[in-house]
Formats: structure tokens, C-alpha cells, sequence
């Protein structure tokens, strides 16, 4: 299955999981993507409706802003911002131009550019230059220090054929659903204010994993127990729902996520990861992670 990949490296993002994740998710009038990030899972939903929910404001910002412009115009800005900057154009020059191949990256070449860009946004925040920005930081990812300025340092690739390909397809598909940006928290979302063919998927930060988004107590033990509550309401209110989480990582047990399911019965669907290309160490590249997608319904047929 060919699925459409975010312009967004969003930390966590299930875009390699797809092929196993959509199979499982029946169509629905309406979407909510809880825990959105990228809008990987989102924007290959098959539903009319999408809600796209993160508690990250500048994140829902951007992906409004792609929604709100035709992606032509969006490139436009990049190529305004790269001029204005000086930064790489591989996609129109090539690597040799700049003295670097594609294996070195155009990290070196782009750094005084990038910390100007990553200034001239946290002065401006033009969304325009956070998604030039995004382009340009390490792995195209979204990072916030706790004063709201973005602090990823400079990436290795720059607004390649492939990056304008991604914003071309994701923004088509924005254009062909009703698409919702909300930065709601769960635990304030009002289920009866949702259509009752409602499919609320969930993809939280891993209790049991640390990562950028789960540093120094950014998801805790009562969130997981919250969220947990917060699918039992779901489910006693007749929405289907679909909770991405891992079991058992890096030797480590979410006995809570474990509980939970032994209690309630509901499906547990065991998914395939590979962690070989990752930039873990070997010794926990090679721990066993047990990743899930737990549902409340039958997987369709």
C-alpha cells in the first residue's frame, strides 16, 4: 500500500508502521488523531473528517498553515527563505555545487544560515519560516526549549526533490478532507460532542521509552492512567478507539498498559519494528521492544 508521508519528521511519528497500523483501522465519518505529531496516521485515514489533536501549539500552527496554503505557495516561502538566509539548494544546484556529497550532508555548509533562520523565527514566529526551519534542522523535526524557542541544531539535507514531494501529497490530501486542528487536552475532550461514527486513534509518548517528547516527567504514570480512563469512557460511549504502545522495552515492562488489558479484554495486536537502522547503541538495538496496537473492536475483515 502506498501511503502519504508527513513534510513533518515528527518525533515518534508511525510513518514506517503504516503498513501494519492502517489494515486495522476501520473507515469512520470522523478521525481523531489524538496525539497527532506529524499527522502520519491522520492524513491516510479513511474518514471525511480528521481532527488533528496535539497539545504542542506551534505543531497544530504549522499543519494549519499547510492546510491554509496551496503547496506552491508554501515551496515559494521555502525558496524566498533560502535565498534571504543563503542557504542550499540541492534540488536545483546538486551537492557539488557546494563542495559536500549526499552522505556528508549539507550540515557544515548550512550552519551560520540556519542559527540566522532559527533567530529571525524565534523573534518573528512566522509560521512561514518555522516550516523553512523544520526543512532545514537536524531530521526535520519540531523541538521547543522551555522558554518556547526552537533549539534544534542544523540538519544534514535541505528542500530536496523528495521534501517537495511530501508537502505536494500532503497537502492534496488536507485539501480532500474536512480537516480539524485542535490542541485540546484529552482529558477535556467532550465525547458527546463527537459523531457517533467516531474513530479516536491514540499515539501518547511511551511510559517506558525516553525520548525527546517524554524528557524530565513529560508523560508520567497518572497521564498513562488518564488516558487509560479517558478509552474505558470511549468505550462505554460506543466510539471505537486504537492505542499505539509498547508492552516491554529495553528491558523495561509497562505492567500498567499490561493490567489495563488483562482487565478489560480488549484486542491486542502485536506489530513488527525494526530497529536496525536506528542510532541506538547495539546492546539496545538488539533489547526487545514489544510494540502494540490495542483496539476495542474486531479488526476489519
Amino acid at each position: 500500500m502506498s501511503f502519504i508521508a508527513s513534510p513533518l519528521n515528527y518525533i515518534g511519528g508511525k510513518y514506517k508502521l503504516l503498513n501494519q497500523i492502517m489494515p486495522l483501522l476501520p473507515p469512520s465519518a470522523c478521525f481523531l488523531d489524538l496525539f497527532c505529531g506529524g499527522g502520519n496516521v491522520g492524513i491516510n485515514a479513511r474518514a471525511d473528517t480528521v481532527i488533528f489533536n496535539d497539545k504542542n501549539a506551534e505543531l497544530i500552527a504549522l499543519l494549519d498553515y499547510l492546510r491554509q496554503h496551496p503547496a506552491d505557495d508554501i515551496a515559494a516561502g521555502v525558496f524566498s527563505a533560502i535565498e534571504r538566509f543563503g542557504l542550499s539548494d540541492s534540488a536545483r544546484h546538486g551537492y557539488a555545487h557546494y563542495g559536500c556529497d549526499s552522505s556528508k550532508g549539507l550540515g557544515s555548509r548550512n550552519k551560520e544560515a540556519f542559527l540566522a533562520l532559527r533567530r529571525a523565527y524565534n523573534e518573528s514566529r512566522d509560521t512561514a519560516l518555522l516550516y523553512a526551519l523544520v526543512i532545514f534542522s537536524f531530521n526535520n523535526q519540531i523541538r521547543f526549549n522551555r522558554q518556547g524557542e526552537f533549539n534544534l541544531p542544523v540538519g544534514k539535507r535541505d528542500f530536496n526533490v523528495r521534501m517537495q514531494e511530501k508537502l505536494q501529497r500532503f497537502c492534496a490530501r488536507l485539501g480532500e478532507i474536512d480537516a480539524v486542528f485542535r490542541t485540546d487536552d484529552f482529558r477535556r475532550i467532550d465525547l458527546s460532542a463527537l459523531p457517533p461514527d467516531t474513530l479516536v486513534y491514540c499515539d501518547p509518548p511511551y511510559l517506558i521509552t525516553l525520548a525527546g517528547y517524554n524528557e524530565q516527567g513529560g508523560w508520567t504514570e497518572q497521564d498513562e492512567r488518564d488516558l487509560l480512563d479517558f478509552l474505558d469512557r470511549c468505550h462505554a460511549h460506543g466510539l471505537k478507539f486504537a492505542l499505539s504502545n509498547v508492552l516491554q522495552a529495553k528491558n523495561r515492562e509497562n505492567t500498567l498498559l499490561a493490567e489495563w488489558l488483562g482487565a478489560r479484554g480488549y484486542r491486542c495486536h502485536f506489530l513488527d519494528k525494526n530497529y536496525a537502522n536506528s542510532n541506538y547503541q547495539r546492546k539496545e538495538r538488539q533489547s526487545v521492544s514489544t510494540e502494540v496496537l490495542i483496539t476495542n473492536y474486531a479488526p476489519p475483515a
